[in-house]
């Protein structure tokens, strides 16, 4: 395995911290018949905000599904009727979902097993060994919760583990060496594969916005990546918590592989929460706050959340990729000559990911944040 200089910290930038919080996971152990009340949520703020909908109910949308063998095979490809018929349904799936599955990505299946095989065995680890990978105060990289801003907020009924992966000085090197070496190893291949699959996604959302494809590339090559283990144990009050609050996502893409059969990912389409049911070897991909303001607002960032259940546990590892660090996020400048307008502002990425983990989160309020004034309505 590639090893990295120790004194690598020093150049780290710290984007947040989290307020420390107990253990969902050992929390569930116990014989609960009830949840503690900070994780109870108002019935207008979670109540499973999908009751109205029938999973089997024909009539209810299912995310689009786009097959990347039709994209990237060959790049003679790109003159033929399948591509054009793929590159646009992505298109169309970016623009009014924010919300796709990815089938033949060309990620190595014995990779995929491998690496769940050791997320599995990492959240069984007992306590103690896990307390010495928990966030600290100034800091929310490691096992605990994210945007925990307040002792009286809620909580979700989750455990996660967090971690920048990507680029290497970015890494907290202590962090990483605390990690089981078998997962280290494969966290690394991982991240590897989950970078070269965003940028070839980004490279075709470039196609589709016919927007500059060098621009495209510069704002990515050495993107920001993080990674997001998620444990959400059983929880005797299902309709009553959240595994993981309302939000948009603050990156450009963020790409989820479920662990398990159990399903707990809802999108809000139209006013509604719709289940989304990964397919098997698929992953499923959503556009992130960046992206929408790269896109100038044709791409839309989508709001989601987490649920729960009262028998099932539910695995999953979300990948966060976004653009480079010392590049200033604003819209494409290819795009904003083409729209004629910009529909958002122009800030250094590290103030805008500072300002996203430093709030609690709130559907896509800092998204609205980032919105020129004067294009509001």
């Amino acid at each position: 395995m590639e090893t990295h200089k120790e004194e690598d910290d020093h150049e780290t930038v710290n984007f947040g911290r989290s307020l420390i919080v107990p253990s969902v996971q050992e929390l569930a152990k116990q014989p609960l018949t009830k949840i503690p009340l900070r994780y109870v949520r108002q019935f207008h703020e979670s109540h499973s905000l999908s009751d109205d909908d029938d999973d089997d109910d024909p009539l209810t949308p299912s995310v689009p599904i786009i097959d990347l063998s039709n994209l990237l095979e060959t790049d003679s490809a790109e003159s033929s009727s399948t591509y054009s018929i793929e590159l646009n349904k992505l298109h169309t799936a970016s623009k009014q979902w924010g919300f796709f599955q990815v089938i033949n990505h060309g990620i190595n299946e014995s990779l995929l097993e491998d690496f769940k095989r050791e997320v599995l065995n990492f959240f069984k680890l007992p306590m103690e060994e896990k307390q010495k990978l928990w966030q600290e105060e100034d800091n929310h990289e490691g096992f605990g919760q994210l945007f925990v801003v307040s002792e009286e907020q809620k909580l979700d009924w989750s455990d996660m583990f967090y971690i920048t992966t990507l680029p290497h000085n970015l890494r907290k090197s202590q962090l990483f060496q605390k990690l089981p070496l078998i997962l280290r190893d494969k966290l690394e291949d991982y991240s590897k594969e989950m970078r070269k699959l965003a940028m070839a996604i980004l490279g075709q959302m470039a196609k589709a916005l016919e927007m500059d494809g060098d621009e495209m590339r510069e704002l990515f090559h050495d993107g920001v990546q993080s990674i997001r283990m998620n444990y959400y144990p059983p929880c005797p009050e299902p309709e009553l918590a959240l595994g993981f609050s309302p939000h948009s996502d603050a990156d450009a893409l963020t790409i989820l592989y479920q662990l398990n059969e159990t399903e707990g990912l809802r999108i809000r389409k139209d006013g509604k929460w719709v289940a989304i049911k990964p397919l098997p070897h698929a992953l499923v991909v959503n556009i992130g706050d960046i992206m929408e303001i790269v896109s100038n607002g044709v791409y839309k960032s989508i709001e989601h959340q987490a649920t729960v259940n009262s028998n099932n546990e539910r695995f999953s590892v979300a990948t966060f990729y976004s653009s480079n660090m010392g590049t200033e996020l604003g819209p494409a400048r290819s795009l904003v000559a083409k729209h004629k307008v910009a529909n958002f502002r122009r800030v250094p990425l590290e103030e805008y990911f500072k300002g996203f983990f430093a709030q609690k989160l709130n559907g896509k309020s800092y998204l609205d944040f980032m919105k020129c004034q004067e294009n509001i309505t």
